[in-house]
């Protein structure tokens, strides 16, 4: 990734609501610290163990929690290996996908209010070799660590929350951006988010991890119906399809004045949380601009892959408007039934969560020119011209700048 402008100053200020400026504490575990040994050892020898002096006593956490992790997941693979095999999957899943910051997160705690469904836990996410045998004893003592609420964003966190299965790949070894949040000073593949070049071996393993860890969480599940969120699968849909035939997929997308500074922020909170390097990624807006065009170009060369009649594509502002007609119109237009029984339910969790304030950022004319520019193709196509300022225009205050 090229080096230059710092993001010091990503020209997009930070939220208005207040964030603690502590440090991370010791005892607060980072993503990490549910690897097993070999995905571990891997991950910092790619990065040439540049771990920074400071985080040092982090990583010999980490590797002393890998030791225990590697097993338990000897354990939970002896005891439950074949049972989990031998698990079918009755009910393809639900995939939610779309650009970080779309609302991804709501779509997936809203299909969690119908019984019906299941989704993997933060903790299956956290230890997802392990996660069956531990989770009894583990998540009761990372209830007291856990963070109550999510940093970028302040939805509610907690071990045993719906969370998304990227964390799991990137935790199991898998290619995965999110690999990238140890080290944030090094670039990361840029093919870890759409495997373009990726050997057909990559591939295969890739398809078999994810078919296992969906298997676990159907297990564990009793055979419910998973509904699996990851921005990242939004460049996949051509592997999930052929995986999962008759799986399903929602695709939700946002206004990109909004998504763009969200980004931003996300990726600084998820470096700081669990960076194990002080340094940071020297041109971290170039990365979020170039990665929406990446994994929509994917998308879009891709969804004909998706059986007729299971995608369902929504904006984030029509579901936060009107969320019993836009679920209305995602449950009927995938056949999934049984809307009438989560219509109460949705409408108290909007009621509920009523005083909740989304992140507010501010964007300088030259910011919002950039975006317009570089992100005009997913502008175009989804509609949000009324939105943003014309591309024309915002070319000539970019010249000015």
């Amino acid at each position: 990734m090229a080096s230059g402008q710092s993001d010091s100053a990503p020209r997009a200020n930070a939220p208005s609501r207040r964030r603690s400026e502590k440090r991370r504490s010791l005892f607060a575990p980072t993503v990490w610290h549910g690897m097993t040994l070999g995905p571990w050892l891997s991950l910092v020898a790619r990065n040439r163990f540049g771990i920074s002096p400071v985080n040092w006593p982090t990583a010999a956490s980490i590797s002393a929690a890998a030791i225990i992790n590697s097993l338990f997941a000897a354990v939970q693979s002896l005891v439950l290996s074949r049972q989990i095999s031998r698990t079918e999957i009755r009910e393809p899943p639900v995939f939610i996908i779309g650009h970080w910051r779309s609302g991804t997160t709501l779509m997936q705690r809203l299909f969690a209010l119908d019984e019906r469904f299941a989704f993997p836990t933060a903790y299956e996410c956290f230890a997802p070799r392990s996660a069956q045998i531990t989770a009894p004893i583990v998540t009761r003592w990372l209830r007291f660590l856990h963070p109550a609420r999510r940093p970028m964003d302040e939805m509610p966190a907690g071990p045993l929350e719906p969370h998304e299965d990227e964390f799991a790949l990137a935790n199991m070894g898998l290619p995965s951006p999110y690999s990238q949040l140890a080290f944030p000073n090094r670039p990361s593949p840029q093919n870890t988010l759409d495997f373009d070049g990726s050997s057909a071996e990559e591939l295969g393993r890739w398809k078999r991890e994810l078919l296992r860890f969906v298997r676990q969480v159907t297990w564990r599940a009793g055979g419910k119906r998973l509904v699996l969120k990851s921005p990242p699968h939004t460049a996949r849909v051509r592997l999930l399809a052929e995986l999962f035939p008759d799986a399903r997929f929602v695709h939700i997308v946002r206004n990109p004045m909004r998504v763009f500074p969200s980004t931003m922020w996300l990726w600084q909170s998820l470096w700081k949380a669990h960076g194990l390097t002080r340094g940071h990624e020297a041109r971290l807006e170039d990365r979020v601009f170039r990665d929406l065009i990446r994994m929509y170009r994917a998308f879009w060369s891709q969804k004909a892959f998706i059986a007729p009649g299971n995608l369902c594509e929504l904006r984030y502002g029509d579901l936060v408007g009107d969320p019993i007609a836009e679920m209305s119109r995602a449950y009927q237009q995938l056949r999934l039934g049984g809307f009438e029984a989560i219509r109460p339910k949705i409408r108290e969790y909007f009621e509920r969560t009523r005083d909740y304030q989304t992140n507010r950022f501010s964007l300088d004319a030259p910011t919002i020119a950039r975006i317009a520019d570089r992100w005009r193709e997913f502008i175009e196509e989804y509609h949000y011209d009324d939105e943003v300022p014309h591309v024309n225009e915002t070319r000539a205050a970019l010249l000015a700048a």
